[in-house]
């Protein structure tokens, strides 16, 4: 959550607001993976009192203000920056994103390591390389 912020934040320029993903919302779910997420979120919020972190979070809950009106969280429906719970998740999320929202997607970004690394995947096209080519160039700039 920490890395992801501080990626957001250089890359984007505004402050980020993280959400801490889940199939629940505020316990609205009892299960394994929902606990996980609700002691990761205790965690962060523990260890990086600075951000604006909560969870957990439906991701509806997390960026739509109207779902997230009852919540009683600052976080929930102003999210910017998304923590999925797992890889699975992640992967499936930004390439569902991707390809039905035609949207531009760069990365993975690898993050937490010495130097800039990124990868790509493997249906990248030219202008998917051009874009994480540019990405690492500004992470390398910014280390």
């Amino acid at each position: 959550a920490d890395s992801s912020a501080k990626s957001f934040r250089a890359l984007v320029g505004e402050k980020p607001i993280v959400a801490m993903l889940s199939h629940s919302t505020k316990g609205s779910a009892k299960h394994a993976l929902v606990d996980k997420v609700v002691e990761a979120t205790k965690i962060a919020n523990e260890k990086y009192p600075q951000l604006d972190l909560d969870g957990e979070l439906q991701l509806d809950a997390a960026i739509v203000p109207s779902v997230a009106k009852a919540k009683g969280s600052e976080v929930a429906g102003h999210a910017n920056v998304l923590i999925f719970p797992n890889l699975d998740c992640g992967n499936i999320g930004y390439k569902l994103v991707q390809r039905l929202a035609k949207a531009e997607a760069y990365g993975p970004m690898l993050q937490g390591i010495a130097r800039p690394v990124n990868d790509l995947s493997r249906g990248c096209s030219a202008e998917d390389i051009v874009g994480v080519v540019a990405l690492t160039a500004v992470q390398a700039q910014m280390a």
